[in-house]
């Protein structure tokens, strides 16, 4: 296996998220207001935009970008997209790397391909210098099935042999990841009761709060127009 640049094969950008991206996220993720920026990762910050390949074969990916941070939890960014929008302005004042999302082919899932782009992560931030490691606005994978549990809530939650009850910051914390703090504000998606319905093939036939396919929290919606607020887990990866 090998990693390459994004930015050195631009036919990859044409099947990543037909092949990655659609089977790792929910669709209504793709509609988050500062991801109208996405494409600036391949052409501002390419060293941090990355496949993996097995042979030819696409099976996973990386994008990160650079981000001010003091290393205290209370100046991380609120969220994703708070990090997102504070990378896109950043000049030279970045001190850390910002993982903005891991996907790995589904059929390739279990082969720990998600903790190589982890230390991927962690390789390309000590190669930029930036000193103060990697952060992570984790999106608990089980938070899905407790909606209605409050993030700070769920974040506490431990098997019986201490390691973490949710999978995908239990792979994080495996391989040296520290938890920072909850972000119950990470990310929010808007959009009308059509266009919601189209993201999650479910109705909603008047105003109200509902839980919703691979949502982690709640959509609300208020004069048609539905707001979801997802909340991530902030992680520390030090170099």
């Amino acid at each position: 296996m090998r990693l390459v640049r994004y930015a050195d094969r631009p036919d990859l950008l044409e099947i990543r998220f037909d092949r990655l991206v659609a089977q790792t996220f929910p669709e209504y993720m793709n509609h988050n207001e500062p991801g109208r920026n996405w494409g600036r990762l391949y052409t501002d910050f390419p060293d941090f935009q990355v496949g993996l390949l097995d042979n030819s074969e696409l099976v996973a990916e990386a994008h990160a970008i650079p981000v001010p941070w003091d290393g205290t939890a209370a100046g991380l960014p609120s969220g994703w997209d708070e990090g997102f929008e504070a990378g896109m302005a950043a000049d030279e004042s970045a001190t850390a790397l910002m993982a903005v999302a891991i996907s790995v082919e589904p059929s390739r899932q279990g082969e720990r391909l998600s903790s190589r782009m982890i230390e991927t992560f962690r390789d390309n931030a000590r190669a930029a210098g930036l000193s103060e490691g990697v952060i992570a606005p984790v999106r608990p994978t089980w938070k899905a099935r407790y909606p209605l549990i409050p993030i700070e809530t769920y974040v506490s939650w431990r098997r019986p042999d201490g390691s973490h009850f949710d999978p995908w910051i239990r792979t994080h914390e495996v391989v040296g990841g520290e938890i920072l703090a909850t972000a119950p504000r990470s990310m929010v998606v808007r959009g009308t009761a059509a266009e919601w319905e189209e993201w999650t093939g479910m109705a909603f036939p008047e105003d109200g709060e509902y839980v919703f396919p691979g949502g982690l929290d709640t959509v609300r919606f208020e004069h048609g127009i539905g707001t979801h607020v997802e909340p991530n887990v902030w992680l520390l990866h030090r170099l």
